[in-house]
């Protein structure tokens, strides 16, 4: 009996030692109460606003920055499809051209004793021949009787007329205007050329013109005919 008197004492005593000292932890740490007044609340209040109202103005300003950017993005897309647009025409003959070059006189040429039919144009052959012989040299540009060759300028005969393009070559003299990067070297490569030689075979005289600072050539007046392509309308730009 003295045993289990004994071991319900030492169950109680650690029951209430127990309770007593989470009631003593419980005192020794109250709640945290927010003692603040109502002129402190109010100027916590009014800092909290100025802070939303500069991180709102620093959105704006970062989104004004990137309206910006994408505008920018915008415009450099236009210049550069501006400046291919504008490197297209002048690959295709489209803009007058500018630049160091010579230019070349194609006239009648006749001995003293000749007898025989006067000619009054040039051959479609011997001026493709021309040509050749030019881009060999270092040709950029060339125009025959201020008509601009391209890459799809026909040189061809009609009833007896030599026509570039859509322009007629009947009578002489001609001028045939090149421009070259190097126009010495141009000019030094056809004097020492066997092309004069061809055109005094068809009683033509070809006299080079010393190297010039500046040659003017006009655009070409081609009519681009296009049968397999249509206008697309621009799709949206997706945001």
């Amino acid at each position: 009996m003295e045993r289990k008197k004994t071991i319900y004492f030492t169950c109680i005593t650690t029951i209430f030692g127990f309770m007593f000292a989470v009631g003593l932890q419980t005192t020794s740490h109250p709640k945290i109460r927010d003692t603040r007044d109502i002129w402190e609340l109010r100027a916590d209040l009014k800092t909290e606003q100025q802070l939303q109202r500069q991180l709102l103005l620093e959105m704006e300003d970062y989104e004004g920055k990137l309206r910006d950017y994408k505008q920018k993005q915008r415009s450099n897309q236009e210049a550069v499809l501006r400046e291919t647009v504008r490197e297209l025409e002048q690959e295709a003959g489209l803009t007058k051209a500018e630049g160091p070059g010579v230019v070349l006189r194609i006239e009648p040429f006749y001995s003293d004793n000749y007898v025989g039919p006067i000619t009054e144009t040039v051959s479609p052959e011997l001026l493709q021949r021309l040509i050749n012989e030019l881009n060999m040299y270092g040709a950029k540009e060339i125009a025959i009787a201020d008509e601009r060759i391209t890459n799809t300028t026909a040189i061809r005969d009609v009833n007896g007329i030599t026509k570039i393009g859509d322009r007629k070559i009947s009578s002489l003299p001609i001028e045939v205007k090149v421009i070259s990067d190097d126009a010495e070297m141009l000019y030094n490569r056809l004097n020492v050329s066997t092309i004069r030689d061809d055109f005094i075979v068809e009683n033509l005289q070809l006299t080079i013109s010393k190297p010039l600072a500046m040659v003017v050539i006009p655009p070409s007046h081609e009519k681009w005919n296009v049968k397999y392509m249509e206008t697309v309308k621009a799709k949206k730009e997706e945001k």
